[in-house]
């Protein structure tokens, strides 16, 4: 079978489930690698973000997959997750931004393994910089909050990026945009609580970005003002706001439900070795787990936030 055929029957086998997918060539990795250290040098990155977030990177495809020839790209559509956590008799529900289920992986990597294995090509998954890479795919475009918008999902997705020998048949590699709609919109500008999106830049300021802030281990900073806190990890002001998400607002998932006992024992810090097993599983199916470290600090600061407003 041709490389095209190959090509459109695995974007045809992920339209059928909703999902997307854009393929580039493997060269594209160093023009990744390049663009990251000329941000970084002209001062644009903050030393902290990309000390703890853009060195995790792995460009060395020769080492890890020497025969890759491609970069396949995808997407799935995904809601927000809600919570609910029992705490001194109240019932208490937070939200889990779209991108952090990890639910769909292993869904689309079988079904592209199951075709590029059939014509005897091959599937290994990546760590490179998915935004990016899906912008200069043309899959996404920019929103003013430096999050990926897909049209048809709008920023309620998760990306995730493969490498193939399989070689690609067209290579798309476009500038950096951002949607024209946010030519007309300040939207995300005016709601975002720690002002990291401003107008006269093209990157927002990520050591104000309240993500940046709720994924590290550290205590919040003295100016971070806790009632801008409205996630149990990550933020949704700016995407909440948004225009281009105006038909997924409302889409939430419902998932788990924590006991009071286990509120206290995700409030206490209480290890992974030393959670009921139930526990644990309720924090692996949200994709929590490995972040269970930052739950007690996250959790009390919105369990105080609701428990301020109903007293009031």
């Amino acid at each position: 079978m041709r490389v095209g055929q190959i090509a459109r029957l695995m974007y045809e086998a992920l339209e059928q489930k909703g999902f997307k997918a854009s393929i580039v060539s493997i060269e594209h990795i160093a023009d990744l690698k390049e663009e990251i250290e000329a941000y970084r040098s002209k001062g644009v990155f903050n030393e902290v973000f990309y000390r703890e977030r853009l060195t995790g990177f792995d460009f060395s495809v020769n080492k890890q997959f020497p025969e890759a020839k491609s970069i396949i790209i995808t997407t799935v559509p995904q809601p927000q997750q809600t919570v609910c956590f029992d705490f001194k008799g109240s019932l208490h529900h937070f939200t889990i931004p779209p991108t952090y289920s990890h639910k769909t992986d292993e869904k689309i990597e079988s079904i592209l393994s199951r075709i590029l294995k059939r014509e005897g090509f091959n599937l290994h998954r990546a760590t490179l910089p998915q935004k990016l890479l899906a912008v200069r795919a043309g899959m996404a475009q920019y929103g003013r909050n430096n999050i990926a918008y897909i049209e048809g999902m709008g920023s309620f997705h998760r990306l995730k990026v493969f490498l193939s020998d399989l070689p690609p048949v067209e290579d798309k590699w476009l500038e950096l945009n951002s949607m024209e709609k946010c030519n007309k919109c300040s939207a995300c500008i005016k709601k975002c609580p720690t002002s990291a999106i401003v107008p006269d830049r093209f990157l927002i300021r990520v050591e104000k970005c309240l993500t940046f802030h709720n994924e590290r281990k550290e205590a919040f900073p003295d100016w971070l003002i806790p009632s801008w806190h409205n996630c149990l990890i990550g933020c949704m002001v700016c995407q909440s706001v948004c225009p281009a998400n105006k038909k997924f607002y409302n889409w939430f998932e419902e998932t788990e439900h924590f006991t009071e006992r286990e509120t206290d024992l995700i409030l206490r810090g209480t290890p992974q070795s030393r959670l009921p097993r139930a526990t644990a599983n309720k924090l692996k199916r949200i994709d929590l787990l490995e972040d269970l470290n930052l739950l007690p600090r996250n959790l009390d600061v919105l369990l105080k936030q609701q428990s301020d407003v109903f007293s009031q």
